[in-house]
């Protein structure tokens, strides 16, 4: 028994002074913990200061009901129910029986009001008892915040968001999870709460450990009013032609800035909504929007003149085994013309007749303008374009000629709008680009507005010939639909199959829709990208017939809401008689101060307005209008405060 006792006593001693620190920690551990308080996130603006995504503070207020003693909290229970009362229309009465048994059963955390805003929290804050705060009236108060968008679904998915599932995984969509960790996340803060069972956690004090900093607002390049035109244009023609998801950017020419990008899917109930960024994500064929890189390189490389004449027959001709089709025979044509009309038996025979024994130049250039590589673009989920080369496994005799017209390659929308918005930008490739500054209340973190320039996309004479090609498609070519005598665009349909290597292609068809372009046609203000896939083969499938009307609708629109103000120069034109008129006045006005002046002859309202201006307060009165031929008061009489002046005027 005594060896034993003293093994007792020798534990006893081990636990509480060799062992006391690791048991202690373990404590603590298990009941009081730091918990985290994340830091509300940065607003994301538009670029004219609308706000697009912001985080809201949400409140749960609960109740330790151990905290007040016994007369605190039978003095204060009925008012503290009435309010309750007042706030939530619940009966007072019911309240009084829920806290009551809430204490008797010792809840030190009985839920009050749950993810209530700022208004709310600070009016039950003030609440009888509650008032008292966390150490006295029991208060407990937990904060979390909620990334709401005011615009809606509006550019919903561009806007984006930064989520968390319950492993840590983080997903981040567009500008507000590409600039999240950077910018607009902040620091967290932190807060001990103390374990008091069945799982709950209840905050040691009313104040936080260590105040989370919020994060920095990010001003984005968005334009929401052009973001409202380009959102609804797309849906109509979506919701018109039955497609499964379309996209449309628009990019001011100049500066590469990014004014609108809606990306609308479909779901199982056929309503349209921002799915996914298809945009900036969906690596696709381009189809007959390529013609023009492709004509561009012929172009370059003197392959071929814009009057060079292509025999493109009668809608049919073979390459390498491979048949070629046109939507119907156009004979013999220019170079320029194929472009014009979308031949791809036109642009096939351009390429492959100049190509053929050296097909790395033709791809050299595609790899030159860097359409091989991403954008590299900081919103996460670019998708990857691929242009094959000789060696590739794709590659074969006929990758040339299909490459010509836009087939075996693939781009992003907006890797192509980049493209033509260089050409539109006097042949200057510009980056594109979704953010101008970061700020911290008034203070510039960071800005955005520094050179954007890349080099030349090729010679001025290619350049020239290309804008003016790009005009005729909308004048005379596959998309005179859209010709407007009062309203000059240029541009190009384009019109791909996909999904063409599935079995039942042929008796479901598929097509993606596309009209890539710029506007005003003479001097580009904006460059814009339609793409539709998928939609229904019975309503249309043309690019000139589902994305050119979205095209067009888009440009009037902005160009009716926004535009362009011609200089009045003869404001700024100076007429003699007027400018001794002036100094007349001028010197009047500096010389007599409280002295009556000769204002005869001078124009009424002038005249009026120097006697107002005095240094001693006079009553003008005029009667009639024109100039002065009298006045009450003769000039050089002293004048005295509230002194009345008649004016006599024709």
């Amino acid at each position: 028994m005594f060896v034993f006792g003293a093994a007792v006593l020798f534990k006893l001693f081990s636990i509480q002074f060799l062992q006391g620190e690791k048991y202690r920690a373990l404590a603590d551990t298990r009941v009081v913990k730091n918990v985290k308080i994340p830091a509300n996130r940065g607003n994301v603006y538009s670029v004219n200061g609308n706000l697009l995504a912001t985080s809201v503070p949400k409140y749960d207020v609960r109740i330790d009901l151990l905290t007040p003693t016994s007369n605190t909290f039978e003095k204060y229970l009925i008012p503290l129910c009435d309010s309750l009362a007042a706030y939530s229309g619940r009966s007072s009465r019911s309240y009084q029986k829920a806290l009551r048994k809430a204490r008797a059963n010792r809840n030190r955390y009985y839920l009050l009001a749950r993810n209530v805003g700022y208004g709310d929290y600070i009016r039950l804050r003030s609440f009888p008892m509650l008032r008292l705060g966390a150490f006295k009236g029991g208060l407990i108060v937990e904060q979390t915040t909620k990334r709401e968008h005011p615009m809606g679904a509006i550019a919903q998915r561009s806007i984006g968001y930064e989520r968390f599932d319950e492993d840590g995984n983080v997903t981040r969509a567009g500008i507000d999870g590409a600039f999240g960790v950077k910018y607009l996340r902040g620091t967290d803060g932190q807060r001990r709460k103390q374990k008091i069972g069945k799982g709950q956690w209840k905050p040691l004090s009313d104040a936080n450990e260590i105040e989370p900093k919020d994060g920095y607002d990010v001003y984005t390049t968005i334009d929401v009013n052009i973001q409202d035109i380009a959102h609804h244009a797309l849906l109509k023609q979506l919701e018109e032609y039955e497609a499964d998801h379309g996209c449309v950017v628009v990019m001011e020419a100049k500066t590469g800035e990014i004014r609108a990008i809606s990306n609308l899917g479909r779901n199982e109930n056929g309503y349209y909504y921002e799915r996914l960024n298809y945009a900036v994500g969906e690596a696709h064929e381009p189809g007959s929007t390529f013609k023009v890189m492709a004509l561009m390189a012929a172009l370059e490389d003197k392959v071929v003149d814009t009057s060079t004449v292509i025999d493109t027959g009668v809608g049919y001709k073979q390459f390498y085994g491979k048949g070629i089709k046109d939507t119907h025979g156009h004979g013999k044509i220019s170079a320029a013309r194929t472009l014009e009309v979308s031949s791809n038996i036109g642009l096939a025979t351009i390429i492959d007749d100049g190509y053929a024994k050296q097909p790395q130049k033709f791809v050299d250039h595609l790899q030159d303008w860097e359409l091989d590589k991403p954008l590299g673009l900081p919103i996460i989920g670019e998708g990857e374009p691929v242009i094959p080369k000789p060696g590739d496994k794709i590659w074969s005799r006929n990758a040339l000629p299909s490459m010509a017209y836009g087939y075996n390659l693939k781009l992003t929308p907006l890797q192509t709008l980049t493209f033509y918005n260089a050409i539109a930008n006097n042949g200057v490739l510009v980056k594109p680009k979704f953010i101008r500054e970061v700020k911290e209340l008034d203070h510039v973190v960071e800005s955005f507005d520094g050179d954007n320039e890349g080099d030349k996309i090729c010679s001025d004479k290619t350049l020239k010939e290309i804008q003016n090609i790009l005009k005729h498609i909308v004048e005379r070519g596959t998309g005179r639909s859209l010709y407007s005598p009062y309203f000059s665009m240029a541009g190009k349909t384009g019109t791909a199959q996909t999904e063409y290597w599935m079995k039942d292609w042929k008796e479901n068809r598929r097509y993606i829709s596309s009209f890539a372009g710029y506007f005003p046609a003479d001097n580009p203000k904006y460059s814009c990208i339609v793409v539709i896939h998928k939609p229904s083969v019975k309503k249309g499938y043309y690019g000139a017939d589902v994305t050119g009307p979205v095209f067009k609708r888009i440009a009037q629109k902005i160009h009716t809401d926004t535009p362009i103000i011609d200089e009045v120069k003869t404001l700024e034109v100076k007429h003699a008689s007027v400018e001794k008129e002036f100094n007349s006045f001028y010197k009047t006005a500096q010389t007599y101060k409280t002295i009556m002046p000769n204002v005869v002859g001078l124009p009424a309202m002038d005249a009026v307005a120097l006697l107002e201006n005095m240094q001693v307060h006079v009553k003008v009165k005029l009667q009639g209008s024109g100039v002065v031929k009298s006045q009450s008061i003769n000039k050089n009489i002293k004048l005295k405060n509230n002194q009345t002046i008649i004016l006599t005027a024709s």
